[in-house]
């Protein structure tokens, strides 16, 4: 979001609910001086902050006594997180749609490496769709679960209806990671796909790729429902979503699931 579309939007929220909620933040984005006095100036209280290093942002936003959790893909990650202050840390396995990281470690392999090398509470994130999902991460070592693709695919999800039903009909092998040697992206295998594909077959150069890849890409698809020129961010896991349902059926079912199986086998 442009700064002051991020500021319409947080107002919106604060207006519907007298809750806490979070504002997630990638690193990388150009006006980011902009975006952390936003958050700051509207007293939000959770900051998700991803792709860059934290240690510029985190003692920012500490000082203001928001809550810090940052996205990480590797143990080195997580560490620096830690040092910078984060009070969480989202563990992100290379399954998990849009941005991701360079190293290709699943979330089933990277939730107890981390576990064992930082304190801080974790947060498991790709390949979650399930309450068997969400079980099996809290057994391996995750205090929570953060879920996307699934929630792509609901009715309050702000994305295009072309793409929702995108997901629904994505199959084994669908999605792939891609642009290494700009910032790892999942997305669905489509016309853009293909042309960013056979750039980096033929060696292309980065001012190549980011010229390629532009500014709107993901808005384009994700927003407006263009398919084939877009950049579709989605997971792995869209395989096995079948439905666009409510985000309230979703966490029913998640949650029901999770329930069930972990009584049944006593865990």
């Amino acid at each position: 979001m442009y700064p002051d579309t991020l500021r319409e939007h947080i107002r919106k929220c604060k207006a519907s609910t007298i809750h806490p909620f979070g504002v997630n933040v990638p690193l990388l984005y150009p006006e980011i001086q902009s975006i952390m006095n936003i958050i700051a100036e509207e007293e939000v209280k959770i900051v998700f902050t991803s792709a860059g290093s934290p240690s510029k942002w985190t003692p920012f936003l500490k000082e203001r006594n928001i809550i810090v959790v940052h996205v990480v893909s590797s143990v080195k990650f997580a560490r620096k997180a830690e040092e910078s202050g984060a009070d969480a840390i989202v563990a992100e396995g290379f399954e998990a749609g849009g941005h991701n990281g360079r190293e290709e470690t699943t979330t089933f392999v990277l939730i107890p490496l981390i576990k064992d090398a930082v304190s801080i509470p974790i947060i498991a994130a790709g390949g979650i769709a399930s309450g068997k999902a969400m079980l099996a991460a809290e057994i391996l070592g995750a205090d929570a679960v953060q879920v996307g693709t699934r929630f792509a695919a609901s009715n309050e999800s702000s994305a295009h209806p072309n793409f929702k039903n995108k997901i629904v009909q994505l199959q084994e092998g669908d999605t792939q990671l891609i642009l290494k040697q700009l910032t790892p992206v999942r997305m669905v295998k489509n016309k853009f796909f293909q042309q960013v594909h056979e750039a980096e077959l033929r060696g292309a150069t980065t001012e190549e790729l980011f010229h390629l890849v532009g500014k709107r890409r993901s808005k384009l698809g994700i927003f407006e429902g263009d398919l084939e020129e877009g950049e579709l961010e989605i997971g792995q896991v869209s395989s096995g979503v079948r439905k666009i349902q409510s985000a309230s059926e979703i966490l029913k079912e998640m949650w029901d699931e999770y329930n069930a199986i972990k009584k049944s086998r006593c865990l």
